[in-house]
């Protein structure tokens, strides 16, 4: 095993040997730091809000309406279900101090299974309207960004942000591309 020992001298003469390197690699920073703050000043960005594109397009409107009467027939049978196990539920614990065992277990049995098929049909109800609505979303995206491709190549814009904490109104696109996609 090697020791490396080092006192003050060596070190100073180290670091003074090494200072004019660090030196001219600051200066390097700093200039390539100037060309970018001159480039981004050049540069045209603009900023969309997906949100509403989603919410406000005339695409996104009718893909709402397609689904709300698409899943209105499943969701009236969930929410049937639901008043069904509200019912059984109310019984089952009004009548439970006045039950025999065996009538007990069995309504207990019911009530269990009831609940069970209940947060079933609600779980599959939402994992199929959740991956419908994903899939209009994606269709409504897919137009979208083609729109927002040609009108950046128009303007000339080199960067459209989509999430942003905040965006100037000066630079929000959001209104061409929903007037662009509802043509």
């Amino acid at each position: 095993m090697s020791f490396y020992y080092f006192d003050r001298r060596t070190t100073l003469k180290t670091a003074s040997a090494n200072l004019p390197r660090y030196f001219a690699a600051l200066a390097l920073c700093w200039c390539a730091t100037a060309h970018l703050s001159a480039q981004a000043q050049d540069s045209k960005i603009a900023w969309i809000s997906t949100e509403r594109i989603y919410n406000e397009s005339k695409l996104a409107k009718l893909a709402g309406s397609k689904l709300a009467e698409e899943f209105k027939g499943r969701e009236k049978a969930v929410q049937e279900l639901a008043a069904r196990f509200k019912v059984v539920s109310d019984k089952w614990e009004k009548d439970l101090p006045t039950l025999n065992e065996g009538e007990r277990s069995r309504r207990q049995r019911e009530y269990l299974d009831l609940d069970k098929e209940l947060q079933r049909r609600q779980r599959e109800f939402r994992e199929d309207l959740s991956q419908r609505t994903n899939e209009e979303r994606a269709a409504i995206s897919d137009k979208a960004t083609a729109i927002i491709k040609q009108l950046a190549q128009v303007e000339g814009f080199d960067i459209v942000l989509q999430d942003a904490v905040w965006a100037s109104p000066r630079i929000d696109i959001t209104e061409k591309v929903l007037k662009a996609l509802d043509k």
